[in-house]
């Protein structure tokens, strides 16, 4: 199974407190952690889209390390702005890096291309031919209706949970290909 999350922000407490209504970051440390492992299995692909944790020093990796061993999955970090050496040097990530592209069979003829970045791009490869395009960053206040197959993967935006392939596919099923971003497409003075 295949699941896409963003926006984490652990050890960031204005983040949990003042943005988002828990009591504490511990709070907001164990709801993360408990509805992540309630649908990753250890044997599961999670691509975090960036954000994972607020950290100051490269002294914390070791912090970040062991909050990532209570997660299940094998996983990639495509990192965030918030996303320091302690994050991005964290052992225990399968892959580290700022954009990453993936084809994921879901019973088509095709694979489906998906763009992962943490801020949402207006153009990516193939987006005149139904690839999707997943990002994090802006916390469920980005408007992207007009924007074709692409989706705010955050926790924000998902009930504090990574959310599947499937679902994402469910979702894209309802959005339609946009041309405006195809490079091919010139526009008339």
């Amino acid at each position: 199974m295949i699941y896409f999350t963003a926006d984490h922000h652990f050890y960031h407490e204005k983040m949990a407190t003042k943005w988002r209504d828990f009591d504490s970051y511990e709070h907001m440390h164990e709801t993360l952690v408990d509805n992540w492992n309630s649908v990753v299995g250890p044997g599961d692909i999670v691509y975090h889209l960036g954000d994972f944790a607020f950290t100051e020093h490269n002294r914390e990796q070791e912090k970040v390390e062991k909050l990532m061993h209570r997660l299940n999955g094998c996983k990639f970090l495509i990192p965030g702005n918030h996303d320091r050496d302690a994050v991005t040097r964290a052992k225990g990530w399968t892959k580290v890096t700022p954009l990453h592209e993936i084809k994921v069979d879901l019973g088509g003829a095709r694979k489906q291309k998906i763009t992962l970045c943490h801020y949402s791009l207006r153009t990516w490869n193939a987006l005149q031919h139904g690839s999707w395009m997943l990002f994090g960053h802006s916390h469920n206040n980005l408007d992207v209706s007009e924007c074709g197959k692409t989706v705010d993967v955050g926790v924000d935006a998902w009930n504090w949970t990574p959310v599947s392939v499937e679902q994402i596919a469910e979702f894209m099923a309802t959005k339609e290909v946009v041309l405006s971003g195809d490079h091919h497409v010139t526009r008339k003075a």
